[in-house]
């Protein structure tokens, strides 16, 4: 899994979906400042790191949990990854709102979901784990048996290991910030001075730069 992490890494940050700028930090919704940003959408735009993401998935699914029934991905930013995948293994595919439709059906979960059914949960991205875990909750209250969840990147928070633990959901992610921030300095993406800046503040992320 360490050379996948590299090769994804080196991926997303190829196609600038990971941007790194220790000396001129975003601004998360949040409010937090931080000196990355990650927005997996844009491996859709290329197709060859959008097929290689799709494979691994793939592989991934059919290895750890042979006995599918179906391929649920979280809105929006995970709707296209999941379908690709369902399409890959042939499995039926579903998404889960981030809230229920106000309108029509006002459903939560797009798709035909039946109880007992096995779901595999795919998402772009784990910052806290909140609105991933909120999706696992509505397809476990829909009673269907969640068996893990598949991701893209993690910032690899403390808060997020810890909740879903918490909640009892394997996560297997095809790479990582702590995996990324060595490939990115032997690459020559960030000096050594950045390096310490982005391990300083996955520390403490809510309280850096203030």
């Amino acid at each position: 899994m360490e050379k996948l992490a590299e090769i994804v890494a080196n991926q997303l940050l190829q196609i600038k979906a990971i941007k790194l700028q220790p000396a001129n930090p975003f601004t998360w919704a949040s409010g937090w400042k931080s000196p990355i940003y990650c927005d997996n959408r844009k491996t859709l735009s290329y197709p060859n790191v959008r097929d290689f993401i799709k494979l691994e998935f793939a592989r991934l699914v059919l290895e750890k949990y042979p006995d599918v029934d179906v391929v649920a991905g979280v809105a929006t930013g995970a709707i296209a990854q999941g379908a690709l995948v369902s399409d890959a293994i042939n499995k039926p595919f579903i998404y889960v709102r981030s809230a229920a439709k106000g309108h029509g059906l006002t459903n939560l979960i797009e798709g035909d979901l039946k109880p007992g059914q096995k779901v595999v949960v795919i998402e772009d991205l784990i910052s806290t784990g909140g609105s991933s875990l909120k999706a696992v909750e509505a397809i476990r209250e829909a009673g269907a048996e969640v068996l893990g969840m598949l991701a893209i990147f993690t910032y690899g928070f403390p808060v997020a290991t810890e909740a879903f633990e918490k909640a009892g959901v394997e996560l297997t992610t095809l790479s990582s910030y702590e995996q990324m921030i060595p490939y990115a300095s032997q690459s020559g993406y960030v000096t050594a001075n950045d390096v310490a800046t982005l391990q300083e503040w996955r520390k403490d992320p809510a309280n850096w730069n203030k």
